[in-house]
């Protein structure tokens, strides 16, 4: 009998994922040239929250803020808005809230 980790192949196709969107967003941007950029700020897709089930963690939104900061600063004179919009189990939403704040203050 052979057994398949589903989380291990869940992990790599996530991976896989994460790339390809931040390689894509990165081609947009530097197609349109951005003056500011906007952050619809949803944090539902988290592993740990009820309603989402992408399997994102903490550390992946930290990322992708740090991404997308990156692309501002090169695109935008570092001009960001970040809207909240999303996520629904309190302790996640917290952690992941003050994780994007940190990022964004981060020099």
């Amino acid at each position: 009998m052979q057994f398949t980790d589903h989380s291990t192949e869940h992990f790599q196709v996530l991976r896989q994922l994460l790339e390809r969107f931040e390689q894509e967003l990165a081609d947009f941007a530097s197609r349109c040239q951005p003056e500011l950029i906007v952050i619809s700020a949803g944090f539902d897709a988290h592993q740990n929250d009820p309603i989402g089930s992408l399997g994102l963690t903490s550390e992946d939104f930290g990322r992708w803020t740090v991404f997308v900061k990156d692309l501002a600063e090169k695109y935008a004179q570092g001009r960001i808005l970040s809207v909240l919009e999303g996520g629904y189990s309190p302790e996640v939403l917290a952690e992941c809230v003050l994780l994007h704040l940190q990022k964004l203050r981060a020099e």
